[in-house]
């Protein structure tokens, strides 16, 4: 999880996330104020989540912008730690809060992997006592 955390770390300073941890998975809140359920997009691939995020910001009329420091756009990957099931997560977006909830893993993950003869007949024993 320490490259999650570090992730976190490297998010532009105007972003603020938490991340929360239980036996059962991992809740991330990220404050996205300005933005909605239908301006931000959540994608899970490749082991880490994806995060884009979009607000509109208006200028009164009269008005121009000396200075602008609060981004339109947020774009975040962040890397899922080793035990966290992606592919079952789900986002929220309350008044400007992501809320991503990430289950861990179920069960065990390793399997058997068959090993095959080099001539790719697996069985060629059994055949040679029949």
């Amino acid at each position: 999880m320490s490259a999650l955390r570090e992730a976190l770390r490297d998010l532009p300073d105007a972003v603020f996330a938490d991340l929360l941890e239980s036996d059962d998975g991992y809740v991330l809140v990220v404050d996205l104020p300005g933005a909605t359920s239908e301006t931000t997009e959540v994608l899970s691939e490749d082991g880490r989540i994806v995060i884009e995020g979009r607000r509109e910001k208006g200028v009164p009329e009269g008005f121009r912008y000396v200075r602008e420091d609060r981004p339109l756009f947020l774009d975040a990957e962040l890397p899922l730690p080793g035990d966290a099931d992606g592919t079952g997560a789900d986002a929220e977006m309350d008044r400007g809060v992501l809320e991503v909830t990430i289950p861990k893993r179920t069960g065990d993950t390793s399997r058997t992997i068959p090993v095959d003869d080099a001539d790719g007949d697996a069985d060629s024993d059994d055949e040679a006592d029949a």
